[in-house]
């Protein structure tokens, strides 16, 4: 089944913080007449990496300079360039569209142009198959039985450019590696998230659902975080789950945003060298069940990268991850890999504007002996095509977000009608990943 010009339309739709984002809808009919109709959106990001994809606004006064009209228009470009190509080739549609936009960050086009068709046209040749979408993705990366549900990081508490609040670290996670399968691990993050409410005095929630703790005025950057460590274990522990055992705890630092002049900032007054932030990791991992950091340093610093990854990688199976440091881009990643940083690699398609290009790097990461956490955005959708993703590649861990706010439930629910339904139907049997992933 071919793409046509006409087949392809954009549009400009919102995501959860209220922003334009692009939402691509591919129509088309096969030979029996049958309709099929795919949308994809495409999420955005507030911590972005200075490396990332350039995703197009269109500047000016409406919508604060962030609408996308140059993006949807883009579209119209792409869909005429793209007639002629089998919606199931879909290396060489990514590519051409690559090739279409013609730099290096994709910014002629927009990433959000691009990875919006390059999404739809998966969705479109899913359905064209008639099998579900983390069916036909695993046809895209080659693996035979995508079976694996992968392990939430789910984010209860919120700091960072997510939330007005002073603490520093952006997210603090539960990682839900005690659990039988996805199913019972909903029911642990959720009681855990129930509690945490109950206990936590907080002035509502972040972007992704966490909430955002109101902390003492005289608290300084370093209280701030042991404070909210301290209430993940007590809501952990009030669940009647042991922590470390049951549910650990994950950090998400984005360290690239409290970094000015070699030092990271906890407050206005109080400040690490390279040296120190890792001596400040340390003594949290000895104090609190911590398993993984994700870009516990700034993007910018690879010595502190290389004393954090040599610090905790191997023997101590602590997961060093990439996000800022890496970006999803290949190119990017293969040099992080031969400097031998961080252990793992946050994959976000927007990151790299296209579902081939995001393919490869978890290719890349499996053959390296890199761990993969499949990340959602802050400023999501309703698109649950990141749950698939995780689930066809094996990825074996997923972030997106507290369970709270449909634009995160939704991929949630996602991985449960996989777990229940979708996978006893192709007659595979489900297989959780839990404490798997962290034996690094």
């Amino acid at each position: 089944m071919r793409l046509t010009p006409e087949a392809i339309t954009a549009y400009q739709r919102f995501d959860s913080r209220g922003r334009p984002t692009v939402m691509t809808r591919i129509e088309l009919t096969d030979n029996n007449g049958r309709r099929i109709t795919a949308n994809a959106f495409v999420p955005s990001g507030a911590s972005k990496g200075s490396r990332e994809a350039l995703e197009l606004r269109d500047g000016g006064r409406t919508y604060h300079g962030l609408g996308v009209s140059k993006a949807v228009k883009n579209v119209s470009e792409i869909a005429q360039v793209l007639a002629g190509f089998t919606v199931t080739d879909q290396e060489a549609i990514d590519q051409r569209m690559i090739d279409l936009d013609g730099t290096e960050n994709k910014s002629r086009l927009g990433a959000n142009a691009i990875l919006s068709v390059s999404l739809a046209v998966a969705r479109a040749a899913a359905e064209y198959q008639q099998v579900p979408l983390f069916n036909y993705l695993a046809e895209l990366y080659h693996e035979p039985n995508p079976n694996l549900l992968p392990t939430p990081l789910m984010n209860l508490i919120n700091g960072g450019a997510h939330a007005d609040n002073g603490l520093v670290l952006q997210e603090l996670m539960i990682v839900l590696v005690g659990a039988a399968n996805f199913t019972e691990a909903m029911k642990m993050g959720t009681e855990v998230y129930g509690t945490l409410g109950k206990a936590i005095k907080a002035s509502g929630v972040g972007d992704e659902g966490g909430y955002s703790p109101i902390f003492q005025p005289s608290a300084n950057g370093r209280e701030r975080i042991y404070n909210s460590l301290a209430l993940l274990v007590k809501a952990i522990e009030l669940s009647d789950y042991k922590a470390g055992k049951d549910i650990a705890i994950a950090l998400d630092s984005a360290a690239s945003e409290f970094y000015q002049d070699g030092r990271y900032y906890l407050d206005s007054k109080t400040s690490l060298d390279s040296a120190g932030m890792v001596e400040f990791y340390r003594e949290l991992i000895r104090e609190f069940p911590v398993i993984s950091i994700e870009d516990g340093m700034a993007e910018g610093d690879e010595a502190g990268w290389k004393a954090l990854t040599n610090g905790f990688v191997g023997g101590r199976g602590i997961q060093i991850v990439g996000d800022d440091l890496f970006v999803t881009n290949p190119l990017i990643f293969q040099r992080g890999i031969e400097r031998g940083l961080a252990n793992a690699v946050l994959v976000k398609p927007n990151q790299i504007g296209t579902l081939s290009e995001t393919l490869k790097v978890i290719r890349m990461a499996k053959a390296h002996g890199y761990n993969v956490v499949i990340s959602h955005r802050s400023g999501e959708t309703e698109d649950p095509f990141i749950a698939h993703l995780a689930v066809a590649t094996d990825a074996g861990q997923i972030k997106t977000g507290a369970p709270a706010r449909s634009e995160r439930v939704v991929k949630y629910n996602e991985f449960l009608d996989i777990e229940q339904i979708h996978l006893p139907r192709l007659e595979l049997t489900p297989y959780y990943a839990g404490r798997l992933p962290f034996k690094v």
